[in-house]
Protein backbone atom coordinates (compact mmCIF):
# COMPACT_ATOMS: atom_id res chain seq x y z
CA UNK A 1 0.00 0.00 0.00
CA UNK A 2 1.61 3.25 -1.09
CA UNK A 3 1.96 6.60 0.58
CA UNK A 4 0.94 9.14 -2.02
CA UNK A 5 3.28 12.07 -2.51
CA UNK A 6 1.92 15.63 -2.33
CA UNK A 7 -1.24 14.35 -0.71
CA UNK A 8 -2.66 17.83 -0.15
CA UNK A 9 -2.48 18.54 -3.89
CA UNK A 10 -4.30 15.39 -5.00
CA UNK A 11 -7.58 15.75 -6.88
CA UNK A 12 -10.44 13.74 -5.38
CA UNK A 13 -13.52 12.66 -7.32
CA UNK A 14 -17.13 12.03 -6.44
CA UNK A 15 -19.23 9.51 -8.34
CA UNK A 16 -22.48 11.47 -8.26
CA UNK A 17 -22.57 15.26 -8.50
CA UNK A 18 -26.09 15.37 -7.05
CA UNK A 19 -25.19 13.65 -3.76
CA UNK A 20 -24.35 15.65 -0.65
CA UNK A 21 -21.14 14.22 0.84
CA UNK A 22 -21.25 16.48 3.87
CA UNK A 23 -17.82 17.51 5.14
CA UNK A 24 -16.22 15.94 2.07
CA UNK A 25 -17.95 18.24 -0.41
CA UNK A 26 -15.04 20.71 -0.43
CA UNK A 27 -12.63 17.86 -1.24
CA UNK A 28 -14.70 16.11 -3.91
CA UNK A 29 -14.68 18.94 -6.42
CA UNK A 30 -14.85 16.87 -9.61
CA UNK A 31 -16.97 13.94 -10.78
CA UNK A 32 -15.74 10.66 -12.23
CA UNK A 33 -17.50 9.44 -15.37
CA UNK A 34 -19.30 6.23 -14.40
CA UNK A 35 -21.09 6.04 -17.74
CA UNK A 36 -17.93 5.45 -19.73
CA UNK A 37 -16.80 2.79 -17.25
CA UNK A 38 -20.10 0.95 -17.72
CA UNK A 39 -19.82 1.35 -21.49
CA UNK A 40 -16.28 -0.06 -21.65
CA UNK A 41 -16.60 -2.60 -18.82
CA UNK A 42 -16.52 -5.68 -21.05
CA UNK A 43 -13.35 -4.49 -22.77
CA UNK A 44 -11.79 -3.60 -19.43
CA UNK A 45 -12.47 -7.13 -18.20
CA UNK A 46 -10.78 -8.53 -21.30
CA UNK A 47 -7.68 -6.49 -20.51
CA UNK A 48 -7.74 -7.66 -16.88
CA UNK A 49 -8.09 -11.32 -17.95
CA UNK A 50 -5.22 -10.92 -20.41
CA UNK A 51 -3.02 -9.61 -17.61
CA UNK A 52 -4.06 -12.31 -15.17
CA UNK A 53 -3.59 -15.13 -17.66
CA UNK A 54 -0.42 -13.49 -19.02
CA UNK A 55 -1.62 -13.73 -22.60
CA UNK A 56 -0.42 -10.17 -23.16
CA UNK A 57 2.63 -8.55 -21.53
CA UNK A 58 1.76 -5.83 -19.03
CA UNK A 59 4.19 -3.34 -20.57
CA UNK A 60 2.56 -3.77 -23.98
CA UNK A 61 -0.89 -3.00 -22.58
CA UNK A 62 0.38 -0.02 -20.60
CA UNK A 63 2.21 1.30 -23.66
CA UNK A 64 -0.90 0.90 -25.77
CA UNK A 65 -3.05 2.79 -23.28
CA UNK A 66 -0.42 5.48 -22.71
CA UNK A 67 0.11 6.13 -26.41
CA UNK A 68 -3.57 6.12 -27.31
CA UNK A 69 -5.29 9.26 -28.52
CA UNK A 70 -7.06 11.52 -26.00
CA UNK A 71 -10.38 10.39 -27.46
CA UNK A 72 -9.75 6.68 -26.84
CA UNK A 73 -12.73 5.57 -24.77
CA UNK A 74 -11.10 2.50 -23.22
CA UNK A 75 -8.26 4.65 -21.89
CA UNK A 76 -10.78 7.16 -20.56
CA UNK A 77 -12.65 4.36 -18.81
CA UNK A 78 -9.50 3.10 -17.08
CA UNK A 79 -8.58 6.66 -16.14
CA UNK A 80 -11.94 7.26 -14.49
CA UNK A 81 -11.85 3.92 -12.69
CA UNK A 82 -8.39 4.82 -11.43
CA UNK A 83 -9.70 8.15 -10.14
CA UNK A 84 -12.38 6.38 -8.12
CA UNK A 85 -9.97 3.82 -6.67
CA UNK A 86 -7.41 6.48 -5.82
CA UNK A 87 -10.03 8.69 -4.17
CA UNK A 88 -11.29 5.78 -2.07
CA UNK A 89 -7.75 4.92 -0.98
CA UNK A 90 -6.86 8.51 -0.04
CA UNK A 91 -10.03 8.86 2.02
CA UNK A 92 -9.21 5.59 3.81
CA UNK A 93 -5.67 6.78 4.40
CA UNK A 94 -6.90 10.05 5.91
CA UNK A 95 -9.42 8.42 8.23
CA UNK A 96 -7.78 5.10 9.13
CA UNK A 97 -4.93 5.42 11.63
CA UNK A 98 -4.07 1.73 11.41
CA UNK A 99 -3.69 1.97 7.63
CA UNK A 100 -1.35 4.95 7.97
CA UNK A 101 0.76 3.04 10.49
CA UNK A 102 0.91 0.01 8.18
CA UNK A 103 2.05 2.19 5.27
CA UNK A 104 4.70 3.85 7.44
CA UNK A 105 6.06 0.49 8.59
CA UNK A 106 6.38 -0.67 5.00
CA UNK A 107 8.16 2.55 4.08
CA UNK A 108 10.58 2.09 6.96
CA UNK A 109 11.35 -1.46 5.81
CA UNK A 110 11.90 -0.23 2.28
CA UNK A 111 14.26 2.48 3.49
CA UNK A 112 16.26 -0.12 5.42
CA UNK A 113 16.47 -2.15 2.22
CA UNK A 114 18.03 0.83 0.43
CA UNK A 115 20.36 1.78 3.27
CA UNK A 116 21.98 -1.65 3.45
CA UNK A 117 23.43 -1.62 -0.10
CA UNK A 118 24.60 1.97 0.38
CA UNK A 119 26.39 0.90 3.56
CA UNK A 120 28.10 -2.00 1.80
CA UNK A 121 28.89 -0.14 -1.41
CA UNK A 122 30.90 2.43 0.50
CA UNK A 123 33.70 3.30 -1.92
CA UNK A 124 31.55 5.11 -4.49
CA UNK A 125 28.72 6.11 -2.17
CA UNK A 126 26.42 3.57 -3.81
CA UNK A 127 26.88 5.00 -7.30
CA UNK A 128 28.09 3.27 -10.44
CA UNK A 129 30.80 5.45 -11.93
CA UNK A 130 31.33 3.43 -15.08
CA UNK A 131 29.26 3.12 -18.22
CA UNK A 132 30.46 -0.38 -18.99
CA UNK A 133 27.42 -2.66 -18.91
CA UNK A 134 29.31 -5.82 -17.96
CA UNK A 135 31.10 -4.09 -15.10
CA UNK A 136 27.84 -2.60 -13.83
CA UNK A 137 26.18 -6.03 -13.88
CA UNK A 138 29.14 -7.59 -12.06
CA UNK A 139 29.00 -4.95 -9.34
CA UNK A 140 25.21 -5.15 -9.06
CA UNK A 141 25.30 -8.95 -8.81
CA UNK A 142 28.04 -8.83 -6.18
CA UNK A 143 26.15 -6.21 -4.20
CA UNK A 144 22.97 -8.29 -4.33
CA UNK A 145 24.88 -11.40 -3.24
CA UNK A 146 26.46 -9.68 -0.23
CA UNK A 147 23.14 -8.04 0.74
CA UNK A 148 21.37 -11.40 0.67
CA UNK A 149 24.18 -12.99 2.69
CA UNK A 150 23.75 -10.33 5.39
CA UNK A 151 19.98 -10.80 5.32
CA UNK A 152 20.43 -14.55 5.76
CA UNK A 153 22.91 -14.08 8.61
CA UNK A 154 20.61 -11.59 10.35
CA UNK A 155 17.66 -13.96 10.01
CA UNK A 156 19.58 -16.84 11.58
CA UNK A 157 20.93 -14.74 14.45
CA UNK A 158 17.61 -13.04 15.23
CA UNK A 159 15.83 -16.41 15.14
CA UNK A 160 18.42 -17.84 17.56
CA UNK A 161 17.98 -14.89 19.93
CA UNK A 162 14.19 -15.17 19.85
CA UNK A 163 14.38 -18.91 20.51
CA UNK A 164 16.74 -18.40 23.46
CA UNK A 165 14.48 -15.76 24.98
CA UNK A 166 11.44 -17.99 24.61
CA UNK A 167 13.28 -20.86 26.28
CA UNK A 168 14.02 -18.50 29.16
CA UNK A 169 10.30 -17.84 29.55
CA UNK A 170 10.02 -14.59 27.64
CA UNK A 171 6.75 -14.15 25.76
CA UNK A 172 7.43 -12.98 22.21
CA UNK A 173 4.43 -13.18 19.92
CA UNK A 174 4.47 -13.20 16.14
CA UNK A 175 2.84 -9.76 16.01
CA UNK A 176 5.86 -8.28 17.79
CA UNK A 177 8.25 -10.08 15.46
CA UNK A 178 6.47 -8.67 12.41
CA UNK A 179 7.74 -5.21 13.38
CA UNK A 180 11.40 -6.27 13.56
CA UNK A 181 13.51 -5.53 10.52
CA UNK A 182 15.85 -8.23 9.26
CA UNK A 183 18.05 -5.60 7.65
CA UNK A 184 20.07 -3.91 10.42
CA UNK A 185 23.54 -3.20 9.12
CA UNK A 186 25.55 -1.21 11.66
CA UNK A 187 27.17 -4.44 12.90
CA UNK A 188 28.64 -4.94 9.42
CA UNK A 189 32.14 -3.55 8.86
CA UNK A 190 32.21 -2.63 5.16
CA UNK A 191 35.91 -1.81 5.24
CA UNK A 192 36.84 -5.07 6.93
CA UNK A 193 39.15 -5.45 9.91
CA UNK A 194 42.89 -5.08 9.54
CA UNK A 195 45.45 -6.33 12.04
CA UNK A 196 48.81 -4.63 11.77
CA UNK A 197 51.69 -5.86 13.85
CA UNK A 198 54.87 -3.94 14.41
CA UNK A 199 57.87 -5.61 12.89
CA UNK A 200 60.44 -6.61 15.42
CA UNK A 201 63.47 -4.46 15.18
CA UNK A 202 66.59 -6.47 14.40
Amino acid sequence: MPRIRDLKDQQLYRIDKTVDYGDLNHLLTKTADLAIIEEQWEYMMRVAISLKQKTAPAHVIVQRLTNSSPSDRLTKAFTNLGRIIKTEYILRYLTDKELRQTVQRQLNKGEYRHKLPRWIFFADQGEFTTGDYEEIMNKASSLSFVSNAILYWNTIKISDIVEQLRQQGEEIDDETLSHISLLPYKHVLPNGTYFIEDEEKG
